[in-house]
């Protein structure tokens, strides 16, 4: 099952009337990480006024947990999970740290300033597809190589590796439907010449186009 998930562990700042907002967002694959990120997180700023969390769990968004760490009710913990619900993602926790400085933003402003903190946070950290696939090895004459360098460029499948030995060994990361047509494809081209054999399926993330290791 394919799902959007955040790609890189990032942290980031911004002001708002003298107070300081810090979002931190993770890519987490149980509860247990989750709660371990959020807990790294305020051992890190155990001088903060604040840090407020939120994390989504599971391929089914089945779990869903909030904290306003201190904050009026409904002012920080929710606007944190709406804004990873928004973004239609999961495996992801997001904290937000709040160093006070001294001017009251009310109910609005705690909203958006927290919310804020979140969408920066995940943001920076890149909305990506999460989807199973696997490396398929093709093995070809020396002399077809161009022919299938082509096939490649025109279908927009990035070659990862290419190996030369006995015969050319040419790589290329894929799911598996996409993984069924190169095969169908390359068989055209090579007049059935080509032969096949594929790694184990795992995760990767996709980006456009082309599969990328985690």
């Amino acid at each position: 099952m394919a799902y959007l998930t955040i790609k890189d562990e990032v942290s980031s700042q911004f002001e708002e009337k003298k107070s300081i907002f810090i979002g931190h967002a993770k890519r987490v694959y149980t509860e247990d990480e989750a709660k371990e990120f959020v807990n790294k997180i305020k051992s890190e700023h155990n001088q903060a006024t604040h840090n407020v969390y939120a994390y989504i769990i599971g391929e089914n968004m089945g779990i869903q947990r909030y904290s306003d760490d201190g904050e009026p009710q409904g002012t920080a913990g929710v606007p944190v999970l709406d804004v990873i619900k928004k973004n239609g993602i999961t495996n992801t926790a997001v904290v937000v740290t709040r160093y006070f400085g001294g001017i009251l933003l009310g109910k609005g402003g705690l909203v958006r300033a927290y919310s804020k903190g979140a969408a920066e946070a995940i943001k920076d950290a890149g909305v990506v597809e999460r989807v199973k696939g696997y490396a398929l090895h093709i093995f070809i004459d020396y002399d077809l190589l161009g022919k299938i360098q082509y096939l490649c460029g025109q279908n927009n499948w990035h070659i990862e590796d290419t190996i030369y030995t006995d015969k050319v060994e040419i790589i290329i990361l894929c799911t598996e439907d996409s993984g069924e047509i190169i095969k169908k494809e390359v068989v055209q081209c090579t007049s059935g010449k080509g032969e096949f054999t594929k790694d184990e399926e795992r995760y990767y993330f996709k980006i456009e186009n082309r599969l990328y290791e985690e």
